[in-house]
């Protein structure tokens, strides 16, 4: 099993930057990608960005490609997704994954763990 336990949401106004954070623990070794996914009140899961542990390739939904910056700290286990030019639409709860196969890094059934999420506001 691998725990995930995200942090660093908050009220950010249109324009500003937040940086979230996932502290994965447990049997991290076995851990091939980790994710960023988001959901909006009355919407559906949405990916917003994966890295493949290892060799750190990383994928970005278009709606934050430019804006949004998907990172890893080996040494802590922890992820982080900086957040740059935040706009109302990215209001949601975001969850960290990890996954432990390859495959389609943007469909979110495909991740075996998930975080408790953590709420991102954004005002306009």
């Amino acid at each position: 099993q691998v725990q995930l336990v995200e942090s660093g949401g908050g009220l950010e106004q249109a324009g500003g930057s937040l940086r979230l954070s996932c502290a994965a623990s447990g049997r991290t070794f076995s851990v091939y990608a980790m994710g960023w996914f988001r959901q909006a009140p009355g919407k559906e899961r949405e990916f917003v960005a994966a890295l493949s542990w290892r060799g750190g390739v990383t994928y970005y939904a278009d709606s934050v490609k430019g804006r949004f910056t998907i990172s890893r700290d080996n040494a802590k286990n922890t992820l982080y997704l900086q957040m740059n030019s935040l706009k109302p639409e990215d209001t949601a709860v975001y969850y960290c994954a990890a996954r432990r196969y390859t495959g389609s890094y943007y469909i979110g059934y495909e991740y075996d763990f998930w975080g408790q999420g953590t709420q991102v506001t954004v005002s306009s």
